[in-house]
């Protein structure tokens, strides 16, 4: 397999890259870890353009059936390729470092917080009865949690708290699954059992010194609009200030309404404030009755703000060496970016720049429909796991 596409991390952790799924190294090399049974998890993040479930299935129970996996469908691909779309994406996780335990959640749109608290809270406990931590690593802890989502549930805020609730003092990130921006269907597998409507849950411990962290790049603006006639079930706004949804964004933006596309709502987020900050509640796309459909949750009576986008180069780059600093060298990240992220990237002709940020700190992850960070559902956000350079220190092995 070409170098390029097959890279080993510090840690141990392997990535391997395909961008057909007839590149049967690709699969053989996938094959040949499986055998090795060094590996306690596979991560595969997959672009339905090229790789649908059935395929990803298929080759998984072929070649690797040995290896338990987790695999989410994309709005992009972040990885050894590069920011790249089309991809598939593999990271395997080293048993020797990691132990990680994955839980299913089906029908995430009708089983209610109170049932997704009590599967948790039975699985976590589970965990932490099998695998007993031992001392801490100073202020970064050894354990977390990865979320992967049905970017299309439109109930991510409700199971992002309960999943908080659950799992009480770890500390959660992840991605909303996507489609290519199609807004149609995504796909979550996990051990060859695919669907939609449904999450996966990663309880995760790590030998490995590790920091979460978030970066946006935003500022709210003195542009308010106020949602009067909204579907909340559905995350679709029809009235802002008594008015066409689409027409007054469009006011409030500057933009006229018939040309209102996914790139003139990454570049004017919109920003709801809760507890003195704010968070993002971007439009997905615009309806043909002049609604507006909507990432994250709304509700009749919410003040919106326009926000502008800035500095996206310098507040990632910022962020990025905070955290490398902070642990001491990164060796690599784990990372879920917002899919309108990239958009904005790619309308402000940052993309390279971008990608030079996460090729320095190799960073493999996926752009997603929503994030998720501790209890929040974010959007036009990037959250990550930063994994430590070299182990080192107290606490830095289990």
């Amino acid at each position: 397999m070409d170098q390029k596409a097959w890279t080993r991390y510090g840690c141990g952790v392997v990535a391997l890259t395909a961008s057909r799924p007839e590149e049967i190294c690709f699969w053989t090399e996938l094959g040949a870890a499986a055998a090795s049974g060094q590996f306690t998890l596979g991560l595969l993040f997959f672009s339905q353009d090229n790789f649908s479930a059935d395929v990803i299935q298929a080759q998984m129970a072929q070649y690797a059936a040995e290896l338990p996996y987790a695999a989410c469908s994309t709005a992009g691909e972040i990885g050894a390729l590069g920011n790249d779309t089309g991809q598939c994406l593999a990271i395997l996780f080293p048993k020797d470092q990691f132990t990680i335990e994955p839980i299913r959640i089906d029908g995430i749109r009708t089983i209610g917080f109170d049932r997704i608290v009590a599967q948790v809270k039975q699985a976590r406990q589970t965990f932490e009865q099998e695998h007993q931590p031992s001392a801490l690593y100073p202020d970064m802890g050894e354990t977390f949690a990865i979320c992967l989502i049905d970017g299309l549930s439109v109930v991510e805020e409700m199971v992002t708290a309960a999943l908080h609730w659950a799992l009480e003092d770890i500390p959660l990130l992840g991605g909303s699954s996507g489609d290519s921006m199609r807004f149609a269907k995504t796909s979550l597998i996990l051990n060859g059992i695919a669907g939609d409507d449904c999450a996966l849950v990663l309880l995760c411990r790590s030998k490995v010194p590790f920091k979460i962290f978030k970066t946006d790049h935003f500022v709210p603006t003195e542009r308010k609009l106020v949602v009067t006639r909204s579907d909340p079930a559905r995350r679709i706004i029809y009235e802002f200030n008594a008015a066409e949804a689409a027409s007054e964004y469009a006011l409030a933006v500057g933009i006229d309404p018939s040309s209102l596309s996914a790139m003139s709502f990454a570049s004017n987020p919109l920003v709801v404030r809760v507890g003195g900050e704010y968070y993002c509640r971007s439009v997905q796309k615009v309806n043909p009755d002049g609604s507006l459909s909507f990432f994250c949750a709304i509700d009749d009576g919410i003040v919106l703000t326009v926000a502008e986008p800035t500095g996206m180069t310098r507040s990632t780059r910022e962020a990025f060496e905070s955290v490398d600093k902070e642990i001491g060298g990164i060796d690599f990240v784990l990372g879920f970016d917002c899919a309108l992220r990239r958009i904005d990237a790619q309308n402000r002709q940052a993309t390279q720049r971008i990608n030079a940020i996460y090729d320095t700190y190799n960073v493999l992850g996926f752009n997603t429909y929503g994030e998720q960070y501790l209890s929040m559902h974010l959007n036009h956000t990037f959250t990550g796991i930063a994994f430590a350079r070299a182990p080192s220190g107290p606490g830095a092995l289990l």
